[in-house]
């Protein structure tokens, strides 16, 4: 008995059996599809090698923290470079020990100058002094733009919640203890005068510390200016205990 052929299958789409040159088409499809599956797959996973191999190296290699924790600067010889040339006294407060000053920077801006320095004090936490001058000795505070400067840049927007005197000079002071050190470098600040300069003490240690650092930029500019005029000068620091 002769066995019987099977009859080519119906495809759905086409409503009848497949020629032999669209079943080719289909299988040719297929394995083109295939390939281009496997060609990506083996793409993603090449980029998850190579990715797990730089973390790897990276975590393998010393990490370095940085010079930050021992740096100090001198901010004498960086206050006697940079106001060279200057008819002006920039604040060099002689901090107490364990004070280590991180940057000292003098900047110009639109028809003022800004003298900043940073520290860290004894008790870890941030300080800063900042002073502003005119080049012709001019009162800052009358020069457009230096009181704007002054609240966003320095004070950081904060309204005043008193005054006082101290170190011979009437501040306005700023006294927030409550705010969060990671999100603010001041909890307490002085802002004063000092001629026709503009001086800012502040920062995130207690009220305390604050006042005598501003005590000490006092002393520094009066020593400055009796130097330039043969006298001496007289310390005032008790005054902020």
């Amino acid at each position: 008995m002769a066995k019987k052929t099977k009859a080519p299958a119906i495809v759905a789409e086409l409503g009848r059996p497949e020629t032999a040159s669209e079943t080719a088409a289909r299988k040719a499809e297929n394995s083109r599809l295939y390939k281009s599956r496997k060609t990506v797959n083996n793409l993603v996973f090449s980029l998850l090698v190579s990715f797990g191999l730089m973390l790897v190296i990276y975590f393998m290699m010393p990490q370095s923290t940085g010079d930050f924790d021992q740096r100090s600067v001198n901010v004498a010889e960086i206050a006697e470079q940079s106001g060279a040339g200057l008819n002006v006294d920039l604040a060099v407060p002689a901090v107490d020990e364990g004070w280590m000053a991180k940057s000292a920077t003098l900047k110009h801006e639109d028809g003022f100058y800004v003298w900043r320095i940073h520290f860290t004090t004894a008790d870890q936490a941030y300080a800063s002094v900042t002073q502003l001058f005119t080049e012709d000795g001019e009162p800052v505070l009358e020069v457009p733009g230096v009181e704007t400067y002054l609240n966003a840049e320095v004070l950081e927007a904060l309204e005043p919640t008193g005054q006082e005197s101290l170190a011979g000079t009437d501040w306005t002071l700023y006294d927030y203890p409550n705010r969060a050190t990671d999100k603010s470098n001041i909890r307490f600040a002085l802002s004063g005068a000092v001629g026709n300069d503009a001086v800012i003490v502040s920062g995130t240690d207690n009220a305390g510390t604050i006042r005598v650092l501003a005590t000490q930029v006092m002393d520094s500019l009066a020593v400055s200016s009796d130097q330039a005029t043969g006298g001496s000068a007289e310390t005032t620091a008790k005054e902020a205990a």
